[in-house]
């Protein structure tokens, strides 16, 4: 089934709810999980692989798909939600998430159909990226890597020096998206380590920016589709999100990081999801 099909049948919006729902239910299991950045990155997710990549689930090790790296993989949950709803594997298997024998792990692993690398060590997504999208360009195919990073993410100096290469290579098929959320573990991100104009920042290094509202899944597609914006520089998107989007109990809160929700909080956030969606 093609991505159009799909968006004939369910709008992105209606497929960015039941990701997060499926979020709420693997993080009211035993072993809870990163529910804030899975949330804050949905709709980026659903405008990834419900409108933009070229990827068929049916043929997951396709040499001419584009690819995905999950560099901020500590919010596997939310793209386990995604990849099970693109058809994947079963939605079923959601269920199984961090028991004993699941392949569905706490991180990203290339034992789940449609992930390419493990990730989850913050700093190494982009510049796994680079290798994808060099190794592309000297095979001769088309597609495209993108790269979904965490705003805290941004204070490893690994990260700079793939930007850094990555420009110096003038990779235009390599597309970055930071999750502009604003908290980490311990806080703001401001607090910790300032980093606006963050858009300033990105051009300085040679790559075409945009800065946009991340919680608009259609305005996001529409952004992603369209790269690469300048011939020559890689692009990369800033999204404006917010952590525990969609949960009132949870959202802009630091405390939405990681979360073993009780069978209470399990019906709250179901109450409040279904509320959003039924507005």
């Amino acid at each position: 089934m093609t991505t159009g099909q799909l968006l004939e049948r369910d709008s992105l919006e209606a497929v960015a709810a039941r990701i997060r729902a499926h979020v709420v239910d693997m993080c009211a299991g035993p072993e809870g999980g990163h529910l804030g950045g899975a949330f804050s990155c949905a709709d980026v997710l659903t405008a990834l692989y419900f409108s933009v990549l070229n990827v068929d689930p049916r043929r997951p090790d396709d040499p001419d798909r584009d690819r995905f790296l999950l560099s901020k993989g500590h919010a596997a949950v939310g793209l386990y939600a995604t990849l099970a709803e693109r058809g994947f594997f079963p939605v079923a298997e959601l269920a199984g998430y961090g028991r004993p024998g699941s392949r569905l792990m706490g991180h990203p692993v290339r034992a789940v159909p449609g992930v390419e690398l493990p990730t989850g060590s913050l700093g190494h997504g982009l510049a796994l990226g680079c290798g994808f999208a060099l190794a592309a360009r000297y095979a001769g195919r088309a597609s495209r890597s993108f790269v979904l990073l965490g705003d805290g993410e941004l204070q490893e100096g690994s990260v700079w020096e793939a930007a850094i290469a990555a420009a110096s290579l003038r990779l235009d098929r390599l597309v970055a998206v930071v999750d502009r959320n604003g908290l980490q573990l311990t806080g703001a991100t401001d607090g910790i380590a300032p980093m606006e104009p963050l858009a300033d920042r990105w051009r300085s290094f040679g790559w075409a920016v945009r800065d946009v509202d991340g919680h608009d899944p259609a305005a996001l597609a529409e952004h992603l589709a369209a790269a690469p914006w300048e011939p020559g520089k890689p692009s990369v998107l800033i999204t404006r999100t917010v952590k525990g989007q969609g949960l009132p109990f949870l959202a802009g809160r630091s405390a939405s990081h990681y979360v073993t929700l009780s069978p209470r909080n399990h019906a709250r956030a179901i109450r409040a999801l279904s509320t959003e969606a039924a507005e």
